[in-house]
């Protein structure tokens, strides 16, 4: 199976608000499939589907708590949220970079899964933490956004560093 093409920073798609997917279908499975395969082989626990230029309301992860098991988020609606934490986190779209960021712990959500059927997940901790980064992708949202305007662009001219040694 191929592997997508991760989008990293400062790609305008990242900004692209995500629409519901409306039908869950081999298609929309195959892109699941990829994106699992695509996170994994990138060590990451989490990936929207706009991340890898795709528009929709897609996410996998990879439980925190049981490696083996995965899970996908499609058309999520958070349900409710509390007790707000200072973590650390970092984005696939953003190698190699960190920044604390105000999340929640705790956290209800519902959505479908693979199969197109009504699910709901509540989260705690780290999984709480990388479901919310998720959702942000999906309307645009990058962790960076959270930031003081110092510690964003110190991140900015890391990323157009890196990019010059690629090049």
């Amino acid at each position: 199976m191929k592997t997508l093409k991760i989008l990293k920073y400062p790609n305008k798609k990242l900004r692209y608000i995500s629409k519901p997917v409306v039908k869950i279908d081999k298609k929309i499975q195959n892109i699941i499939d990829k994106m699992f395969k695509t996170m994994i082989l990138e060590n990451g626990i989490g990936l929207s589907a706009i991340q890898v230029g795709i528009p929709l309301q897609i996410i996998t992860i990879i439980d925190t708590e049981n490696v083996n098991k995965k899970i996908i988020i499609i058309n999520p609606k958070i349900i409710k949220k509390k007790k707000k934490i200072l973590k650390s986190e970092g984005c696939l779209s953003f190698p190699n970079q960190q920044a604390i960021v105000p999340r929640y712990k705790y956290l209800n959500i519902k959505a479908l899964n693979y199969y197109g059927k009504k699910i709901k997940i509540k989260a705690k901790s780290l999984l709480s933490i990388c479901i919310q980064h998720e959702i942000d992708h999906l309307s645009g949202k990058l962790f960076i956004d959270y930031l003081s305007d110092l510690k964003k662009n110190i991140i900015k001219k890391k990323m157009k560093k890196m990019y010059k040694k690629i090049k």
